[in-house]
């Protein structure tokens, strides 16, 4: 059966040392996306890469850690606004209910938002069942 979250959560995302993260659930939006900063395409020997920092000085959780990732993709993804932009597109690891999931996250910038993730409905799907009037499910079980 189905994980119960709420329409809000709290997350912890482990390699970027980044614990009790807010999170809505977006049940319009199908991929996930994360406000992130100084997004950078780079080139070594080994080839192509990204690199960026997740979040920004507005969130108490920012620690200007730099993350790379060796694969990625650049999507046109068509925001709220009904605008397409190029984004890149990563996976990277979440941690909710004890659980460590992988997801797929649009990198961008949500600086005017309330909630510096997103996670869409390729995420949740055969994982969540989202229940609107609940939030902090995830969280509350961890501080007990």
């Amino acid at each position: 059966s189905l994980q119960i979250i709420g329409i809000k959560d709290r997350l912890d995302l482990p390699t970027a040392d980044i614990k009790n993260i807010p999170c809505k659930l977006d049940t319009g939006a199908y991929n996930c996306s994360i406000h992130c900063v100084q997004v950078r395409k780079k080139k070594d020997k080994e080839g192509p890469y990204i690199e960026f920092i997740l979040l920004d000085e507005e969130f108490e959780e920012y620690n200007g850690k730099v993350l790379t990732c060796r694969e990625f993709r650049q999507k046109k993804v068509k925001s709220s606004n009904g605008k397409a932009q190029n984004r890149y597109q990563v996976v990277l690891p979440v941690v909710l209910f004890n659980q460590t999931f992988n997801a797929t996250f649009n990198l961008s910038k949500r600086h005017n938002m309330r909630f510096p993730i997103l996670l869409g409905r390729k995420f949740l799907s055969k994982k969540f069942m989202v229940d609107v009037s609940k939030k902090d499910l995830s969280f509350n079980l961890k501080c007990q």
